[in-house]
Order: structure tokens, then sequence, then C-alpha cells
């Protein structure tokens, strides 16, 4: 096995409908060995693309997508290495929007997918980040990372103009993390650069796109980036292929179980 674990996490909008060829090329292009998906569905273009990154070498996938609401947006994990599906008594109970499972990398690390609701749903959005909140603080499953679009950020820097107040909620969950010593994984690297992985219809830029790595992982950090997917139709179009950037972690796997 590579010394290198790479990782991609990408909401790919509303199950990838005609982007799907599209979008699994540009996955191939970035030559990742574990893909997360967000907006994964039970519709014909999401099945096509799950069964067409099967053929190219990641056959080990979990998904929580269900067959009676196909077009509800869910989640798809895809690996190179063998997986296994986890349950811990304190994790989100929405079960399309979370999925965690114990990856057979050397040494194995536990991947958590957590696509948070938004803040039209804030009954759905907040008891979800205080059960983060509550599994992280006991976290005993070994080196592991929590990603997905957090709909989330931090005021004044995760944001290219400033938000309503009733986004502090948010701001405060991601601090709670970091107390929590769940290190958000693009800040450990870039310090306070600012980078957008989302933007609104008024075209104000929020970085929503997550990965929050344990203590015993975040030592193993050696590159968090966001791209864009480039359409071959709109290749100067900044949405081509989604309206999030993915994020592309790497990982020193020799690195991996040493203590922050």
């Amino acid at each position: 096995m590579s010394d290198r674990i790479r990782i991609v996490s990408w909401n790919i909008r509303a199950g990838g409908g005609r982007r799907a060829e599209g979008i699994l090329a540009q996955l191939l292009q970035w030559r990742p060995n574990i893909i997360c998906l967000n907006e994964f569905r039970a519709t014909p273009a999401s099945q096509w693309l799950a069964a067409s990154l099967a053929e190219a070498g990641f056959g080990y996938q979990q998904s929580s997508v269900s067959t009676k609401t196909p077009a509800k947006n869910a989640l798809l994990l895809a690996s190179q290495f063998p997986l296994q599906q986890l349950r811990l008594a304190q994790m989100p109970k929405n079960a399309q929007r979370w999925l965690l499972a114990s990856i057979d990398t050397q040494p194995p690390i536990t991947l958590g997918l957590m696509p948070v609701p938004n803040y039209t749903t804030p009954k759905l959005k907040y008891p979800y980040l205080n059960s983060l909140l509550r599994m992280v603080k006991s976290w005993d499953s070994g080196p592991a990372l929590l990603l997905g679009d957090s709909n989330c950020g931090k005021r004044g820097i995760d944001e290219e103009k400033p938000s309503p107040p009733r986004f502090q909620r948010e701001h405060d969950w991601i601090v709670g993390m970091e107390r929590r010593g769940w290190a958000d994984s693009f800040r450990q690297l870039h310090g306070d650069r600012r980078e957008y992985s989302w933007y609104s219809h008024r075209n104000n830029g929020f970085r929503l796109d997550y990965a929050f790595a344990c203590p015993r992982l975040t030592p193993a950090l050696s590159e968090a980036r966001y791209v864009w997917g480039v359409s071959d139709e709109e290749p100067d179009r900044r949405e081509g292929l989604s309206d999030h950037a993915a994020l592309l972690l790497e990982l020193d796997a020799a690195k991996i179980g040493r203590e922050a």
C-alpha cells in the first residue's frame, strides 16, 4: 500500500443527474483512494455512478439511500479498501444524513460522513450538531475523520460577507468541535487563509465543507484543499459539475495513530 491515503469529500448536488458522467470523470482524475459523496440518491444517475465507481476499483461501498424515497439526499462511501459500517450510541439518528464506517487502511481509520441539515430545518439541524458534540467528547474508536457539507462556518472568516446573527450557533458548534480536540483539517494546514466551497444566489462565498480530524489523526494530515469540478461542456463555469467545491485530503499513513 502507498504511504499516502487520498480522500475526496464532495456534495454532488441533487444526485448528479445529467452531470453524472462528468462527475465520474472528475472523481477519477483526482485519483483518490476513498470517495465520500453528499447528496447521493437512489435515482438512476446516482446508481449508475456507484456502479461505475465499483467498476473503476471502488468496489467496497456503503450507502444510506432509501428506495422508498429515491429522490431524497443521502450518502455514498466508496473505497479501494475493505470497509465495515459502524454504529455508536451517541451518533446522529438521521439515517440518510449519517454514515460511519471503519476503513481497512494500514493502519485502519474511521470515517463519519456528516451532511448537516440546513438552517431551514432547525429542528433537525441543531439536534444533529449536538449529537456530534456528544459523540466526539467520548470518542474512543481510534483515528477518525468526520467530513462533509456541514452547512456551518465560522463567522468573520468562513464567509465572504457578514452573515446574519442567527448563524452564531453554527459558529459555536465549530468552536465546540475544536475545544474537544477535533481539528478543522483546512485550518490545521492553512491557518486563517480565506477560501470558499459554496456560493449563495447573491454570490456570497461560504466555506461549508469541513473535515474534522481527531487527535490521533491530526498529525497525519498532509493536504487539505478545495477544488471545483470541471465540466467539459462548461469548462469556465465554477459550478459546472456541482454548486460545491470538493475537499481533497491526503493522509501520511506512517503518522496515523500519533497524538496531536
